[in-house]
């Protein structure tokens, strides 16, 4: 991407699903999925003589995130009407939020490269979402499902402050981890819970005035957030270096090759009539409801990661592995209640841990085993009882074949603990030369790599119960003596 001439400037504008059980302004499922039309009442519906109800926990959420992202919380609120046709919404408008955002300001802090930064952040609002139009369905027409219509939505608007495609992709991806590790949004891009609209645009470096923007609607990805980003960026420079005008205008991206195109030109606010909802009371968020939500916030990954790092010694990169997911993080603090450990706690949930999970494709908080079982098998490593290949392949499966064992019982059964008998050990370490006197001459000839051949076969000899540790003290003093 040639743009060294050009500054690029970038404001997103991201629609997140709350998961409440309900719609915003009625008792309808807000669940994803069922057959069409049928998360529907006479509310949703617009029915002559509804009223709309507020759902609190929807305004929870909303305060929650914004109190994650260091936003000033609008306590005296209100939604207003937000007006132009959307053929998938029965009211003919959006019950929205204008001049009182329920969070304003605040930032969510990025790691693009080797720097990190925050991203100011305008505004975060609720509001609720439209219908869906399905154009597949019907060779002859459009059709309407109406399930998602009303379903409460945050808006986290950005001011226009990230200057590349690669820190909209670390931003989407540091804000879908926030709304997932706080449970007010699943960030399921590919289902719609969370969508992101892109503002573009790009100006000489060192100009003031921002150039002329174009919107690109609903990505549906974050991968396609930095494809579409890419490809408009570089048109936007070619119209520009021809001497053209960039028009302001609303496109979409096609996936299939990586271009966007012209919908609409750019409403501009005036356009939607925003007027306070008549139907809907103002609210006022007193300082308890704000005192009661804080309490409910857990620790934020990147205050764990700093724990992780400075007071467990654990390494940059083990610490964002762990904090990439609260589930990780859960199970992590959950271990180490029974170890110490806590370079092996990682090891374990980056290793044999993760590799279950992944090759099961379910969730950590379907692992089948406890947090002490996974601390006594780390337990029994460090005792020197069995190595840690033996604990993360034999035991580890066992344990998850009969979870209502302990590792100890289940290593005793299979006969897997290992011989710290000196004598013992020593006599397998003898057999083992014995058998190799062209490789001993080799060793002692300079090829030192031998001594991973001849430990392996000690392993063999003993079925793997022999303490390597003494093994190697073993091997070494006969070898080099």
């Amino acid at each position: 991407m040639n743009n060294s001439k050009y500054e690029v400037v970038i404001g997103l504008e991201v629609h997140a699903q709350l998961l409440t059980k309900s719609k915003l302004f009625c008792g309808d499922s807000a669940s994803f999925g069922g057959q069409p039309n049928t998360h529907v009442s006479p509310v949703t519906l617009a029915h002559p003589g509804t009223l709309p109800k507020m759902n609190k926990k929807a305004i929870e959420y909303a305060i929650k995130l914004g109190l994650a992202l260091n936003c000033d919380i609008e306590q005296n609120n209100y939604f207003a009407r937000k007006n132009y046709f959307y053929p998938d919404l029965p009211k003919g408008y959006q019950v929205s939020q204008h001049t009182t955002p329920i969070c304003k300001n605040g930032h969510l802090t990025i790691k693009a490269g080797d720097t990190s930064r925050n991203i100011i952040l305008n505004r975060i609002h609720m509001e609720e979402d439209a219908g869906k139009s399905l154009h597949d369905v019907d060779d002859k027409y459009t059709c309407i499902d109406l399930n998602r219509a009303g379903v409460p939505l945050l808006e986290i608007v950005t001011e226009p402050d990230l200057h590349s495609a690669e820190e909209a992709f670390a931003f989407l991806t540091e804000l879908r981890r926030m709304v997932r590790w706080l449970n007010v949004c699943d960030g399921n891009m590919e289902e719609g819970s969370m969508r992101c609209d892109a503002n573009i645009s790009i100006r000489l470096h060192g100009a003031e005035k921002l150039g002329t923007r174009v919107e690109v609607k609903n990505l549906n990805s974050i991968r396609n957030v930095k494809r579409a980003i890419e490809h408009e960026v570089q048109r936007l420079i070619t119209i520009v270096d021809k001497g053209e005008k960039v028009i302001q205008e609303t496109r979409s991206f096609d996936a299939n090759n990586g271009t966007t195109f012209s919908l609409r030109s750019k409403e501009e606010a005036d356009d939607y009539r925003y007027f306070p909802d008549p139907d809907l009371t103002p609210f006022n968020i007193t300082d308890e409801f704000l005192k009661s939500i804080k309490e409910t916030i857990p620790a934020l990954p990147e205050e764990l990661e700093k724990k992780y790092t400075t007071v467990f010694n654990l390494s940059a990169a083990d610490a964002a592995v762990i904090c990439s997911d609260k589930e990780s993080a859960d199970l992590f603090e959950a271990i180490i209640k029974h170890s110490n450990n806590y370079k092996s706690v990682a090891n374990w949930l980056m290793g044999p841990v993760k590799s279950f999970t992944n090759e099961k494709s379910i969730e950590l908080a379907d692992f089948p085993l406890s947090a002490k079982q996974i601390a006594q098998l780390i337990q029994l490593v460090d005792d020197g009882k069995v190595s840690f290949g033996v604990a993360s392949s034999r035991i580890f499966n066992a344990l998850i074949e009969t979870p209502e064992k302990e590792p100890l019982q289940i290593a005793t059964e299979l006969n897997l603990l290992q011989e710290s008998d000196s004598s013992l050990v020593e006599t397998w370490v003898d057999e083992v030369l014995a058998k190799m006197p062209d490789k001993i001459k080799e060793y002692k000839s300079g090829k030192k790599n031998l001594i991973g051949l001849f430990v392996g076969e000690v392993k063999k000899v003993s079925k793997g119960k022999a303490d390597m540790q003494i093994v190697n003290k073993l091997l070494a003093d006969k070898l080099n003596n």
